[in-house]
């Protein structure tokens, strides 16, 4: 896969309280991904740009809800989740510290 495509399939993390939780209990992180990626395609942009190894690829669509702004209602969009379970002795620090 190209350095292109995998900044194209991960677009950005999913931070949550469920997210975290999951993060600290279980090893699994959650990412926003593209519309068309696939489990294959999020495995390998994982495993590049964050230099770990991929045990398990959850991907699910979340719908968007109707939601009511001011007098006129609206819909929030659609998006693809993926949730990644990490091996054992990896683990992806998105907070940054030096």
């Amino acid at each position: 896969m190209n350095q292109e495509r995998m900044y194209q399939v991960l677009l950005v993390p999913h931070v949550s309280e469920k997210s975290t939780l999951l993060a600290e209990e279980n090893n699994q992180h959650v990412f926003k991904v593209a519309a068309d990626a696939t489990r294959i395609e999020v495995k390998q942009a994982v495993e590049e740009l964050f230099k770990v190894k991929v045990d398990k690829v959850r991907i699910l669509n979340v719908k968007g809800k109707t939601k009511r702004f001011g007098g006129r209602l609206g819909k929030r969009s659609d998006m693809r989740k993926a949730y990644v379970t990490l091996s054992s002795d990896d683990d992806i620090d998105f907070a940054g510290t030096h």
